[in-house]
């Protein structure tokens, strides 16, 4: 869309990084015909590997997915490596491009055990999603994802209903004539932790209850 056009106002939503991504000069002056909202801040990233310790404490190494190709995966994983000695976990980055990849690297990761997953916020893992859920129960591997279509033991992040309700606000401002340029792009102000408890049963875990009494939703 950008390329398309530098005078049409665009508002998008669920963008991750768009600075990095080249959309916008920053976030509080994006400086063209493009505003919004960011899909996530890189510090939640490092909650997703502090939540796969806390609910699954004999963990050791983490399986990372992501997309080495994108600013938004490289950032990602840089902040999730940069928490993992500190919770004394290891990490190893999971090309996330295709089915089979996917495949072969999970399988040979779980076969040393003491594993777990973080599956970072990138198109690919979600387009594959369901395969990555299947493989996580496969493998016995617990697993904590951006968000709940994941179908994962734990998901955290961004309230994505919100962002389009405040998207319709920016359309409304823009529409009276204020400037993309002038309104700035805004994070998340919703996060919601879902909690299944299928999945934790299956893979033998025994929930803590400082998790429960944080989840806003616990599948049952």
């Amino acid at each position: 869309m950008l390329e398309a056009t530098h005078t049409v106002p665009i508002v998008f939503v669920v963008v991750p990084d768009p600075v990095g991504s080249g959309l916008i000069d920053s976030l509080s002056r994006p400086g063209g015909n493009a505003t919004g909202f960011m899909q996530f801040e890189y510090s939640l990233c490092g909650k997703w590997l502090e939540l796969l310790k806390e609910i699954a404490p004999r963990v050791t190494r983490a399986a990372v997915l992501w997309d080495p190709t994108l600013p938004a995966g490289i950032g990602q994983f840089a902040i999730i490596q940069s928490v993992a000695s500190s919770l004394r976990v290891e990490v190893i980055p999971v090309k996330a491009r295709d089915a089979s990849e996917i495949e072969r690297a999970l399988a040979a990761f779980a076969s040393s055990g003491s594993g777990g997953m973080v599956v970072t916020a990138t198109a690919t893992t979600f387009f594959h999603r369901k395969l990555i859920a299947t493989l996580a129960t496969r493998h016995k591997l617990p697993a904590v994802t951006p968000g709940r279509d994941y179908g994962s033991l734990i998901s955290y992040g961004a309230e994505f209903i919100d962002q389009y309700r405040r998207a319709a606000q920016y359309v409304d401002r823009v529409l009276k004539g204020e400037k993309p340029a002038d309104l700035p792009v805004q994070a998340p102000t919703k996060y919601e932790l879902v909690i299944d408890l299928k999945t934790a049963k299956a893979l033998g875990l025994a929930v803590p209850a400082t998790i429960l009494a944080r989840a806003d939703e616990v599948i049952e």
